[in-house]
């Protein structure tokens, strides 16, 4: 552990956290054997901060983190998950799988956004239930730019949020996004103690260094990374002409930044994953990275790259090639 998120919480994250999509089934079928496989290598690799939410597999994720951290002495970890979007009844569902969100599970359920005090509440209820755990040490918002009225989402739920930690319901609050506007907004409040940045702040591109990062930086607001091998394609030393970036194959122009920065990663003998997960810990209020996989050999390598010691030499040629900012 080292710093805490905030000013305004006593809760520390470790440097690298393990992000459960892949146990809700995301884009394959997991047994639940293999999810607790994958866990353990979590677990063995040093990994002692687990990240889930709702959304991911309507519930599975967290019933399979769940399942494994019951195992495990409470103080020993940090659990996170979301809120904003409640698990309500599908009838019929049961012949359905949830593809359009991309998680390979039978659809009993369906999403309901709800950021309202009795919303959030509700779900972190839900959740510890699922889970089957005391507590929930963080809660953030879950994408409230996709909400019907985004801006109004997390001023309610952020409102919620400190009402249910002043309770001692959760040790920490905020909020997980891939909108810049949000997470501006989110930190420029001074309300809550973390922000989940996906994919916005990466080795390969950085909108939040604009907006988002002074916004925390002002109001001592943590920053967790999510996402930081951009869908992929800088999880290889070699991202490779068919790389996806986003939802589709990745434009030319950002196939060559990410081929040009892992051509300098090369030439100091650093794989590039292992910069990719480095890179945004030097940024001031960065404090945690989290990263997901559903093989366990990948979790392991993840853990040594982590811990690899990268010269400094690399992020300074990197910055003269105009690859990262200086």
């Amino acid at each position: 552990m080292t710093e805490s998120l905030s000013p305004r919480t006593d809760l520390a994250l470790p440097a690298l956290g393990y992000g459960a999509a892949n146990l809700g089934n995301l884009f394959r079928e997991l047994t639940d054997e293999a999810a607790q496989e994958v866990l353990e290598a979590a677990w063995d690799a040093g990994i002692r901060y687990f990240d889930t939410a709702p959304h991911y597999g309507l519930g599975w994720s967290e019933r399979r983190l769940g399942e494994f951290l019951r195992t495990k002495p409470r103080d020993e970890y940090v659990v996170s998950t979301k809120v904003g979007r409640l698990l309500v009844p599908n009838p019929g569902g049961e012949n359905e799988l949830d593809l359009d969100n991309d998680f390979f599970v039978p659809a009993v359920v369906k999403r309901a956004w709800d950021f309202t005090a009795d919303g959030i509440r509700r779900s972190l209820d839900e959740s510890l239930e699922r889970m089957g755990l005391n507590r929930i040490d963080l809660a953030y918002m879950h994408d409230p730019d996709r909400s019907p009225a985004p801006e109004d989402a997390l001023d309610a739920g952020t409102q919620a949020l400190d009402g249910l930690k002043r309770e001692g319901a959760v040790r920490a609050s905020g909020v997980g996004s891939m909108d810049t506007a949000i997470l501006a907004r989110g930190a420029s409040s001074g309300g809550l103690d973390a922000l989940m940045v996906a994919g916005r702040l990466t080795l390969l591109e950085q909108p939040a260094l604009a907006d988002v990062v002074p916004a925390a930086d002002r109001t001592g607001t943590g920053i967790v990374t999510a996402s930081v091998f951009n869908s992929g394609l800088l999880a290889r030393n070699d991202p490779g002409e068919n790389a996806r970036y986003e939802y589709g194959r990745a434009p030319a122009e950002v196939l060559d930044k990410a081929t040009r920065i892992a051509g300098v990663c090369r030439a100091h003998g650093v794989p590039l994953p292992a910069a990719a997960l480095q890179y945004t810990r030097r940024i001031g209020p960065v404090r945690a990275v989290v990263a997901g996989s559903s093989r366990p050999a990948q979790i392991r390598q993840n853990a040594e790259w982590m811990d690899l010691d990268i010269p400094q030499d690399l992020w300074a040629e990197l910055a003269a090639e105009g690859l990262i900012p200086r």
